[in-house]
């Protein structure tokens, strides 16, 4: 079942709408540059990435620039790597596969794939992949979850030749978070549970939670890893300064969330 933008799903099957929908992003307005060179988005450069999206440059272990200058239009300070310093990116969807999301490939194309537990969340994550000129799709599973997925794409290409071996999964050398990396995170994975935030991870990636988990640290968000029996495998991050951190790095919350779902 397909989510056109961000209205009914299609089908005779309809998800069920707990929070406001929200509207999808308006398209980023272009201007010409000085010496009359291709026109470049108002809200910063346009790079085209494989598949003919718009976006920064689709490369999984390169670093997310900050955008120029330290306020917004509506005068707060940006924090550093905080998901409003940067434009949206295919890159960001490293942020699923840090946690339970998969992808697959198949020959010049790849297609991401995860499993949430709330409607909201469907909405949110259609909102975001929209942003970043990718289709979605959702479908209800057997154990009353909602498996949300890409189609198969050439712009998902280089996150998966990046994030897979074979067929298993596994974080790229140098991988890093930033703030729209961890918002994807946190929209399908994570769960707020005063004083504390789980990141929930992949069952099947014991071995790559360790290098999640130190880049986690990196930014500040040095969490306590739990297994199954303590609501894991997830990371926990808690103290009022890392809270207040990952608060600052997510940016605001989805208006499809919860209020209580978002730190």
């Amino acid at each position: 079942m397909s989510l056109d933008g961000l209205g009914e799903p299609s089908g005779a099957q309809q998800l069920p709408t707990l929070f406001p929908v929200p509207e999808p992003a308006p398209p980023s307005r272009r201007r010409r540059s000085p010496a009359g060179g291709p026109g470049v988005a108002a809200n910063g450069p346009e790079v085209a990435v494989a598949g003919g999206n718009s976006g920064r440059a689709v490369t999984a272990g390169a670093a997310a620039r900050p955008a120029r200058g330290s306020v917004d239009e509506a005068g707060r300070q940006l924090v550093f790597f905080g998901a409003e310093t940067v434009e949206p990116a295919v890159a960001d969807l490293a942020g699923l596969l840090a946690g339970p999301g998969e992808v697959v490939r198949m020959g010049g194309t790849a297609r991401l794939s995860i499993v949430v537990d709330a409607p909201w969340r469907v909405h949110v994550l259609v909102a975001e992949l929209a942003q970043r000129g990718l289709a979605a799709s959702w479908e209800p599973t057997e154990d009353e979850r909602h498996a949300v997925r890409t189609s198969y794409t050439r712009a998902l290409k280089p996150l998966a030749v990046a994030w897979t071996r074979g067929v298993a999964k596994r974080p790229p050398a140098g991988f890093h978070l930033n703030g729209r990396r961890l918002r994807l995170w946190l929209a399908a994975a994570g769960e707020v549970d005063p004083p504390g935030c789980r990141l929930h991870l992949g069952a099947a990636d014991r071995q790559w939670w360790e290098p999640v988990g130190a880049a986690l640290a990196a930014v500040g968000l040095a969490g306590e890893l739990l297994d199954s029996g303590a609501g894991g495998p997830a990371y926990l991050i808690s103290g009022r300064h890392r809270l207040r951190r990952l608060a600052e790095l997510v940016g605001d919350r989805p208006s499809a969330t919860p209020p209580t779902a978002w730190p």
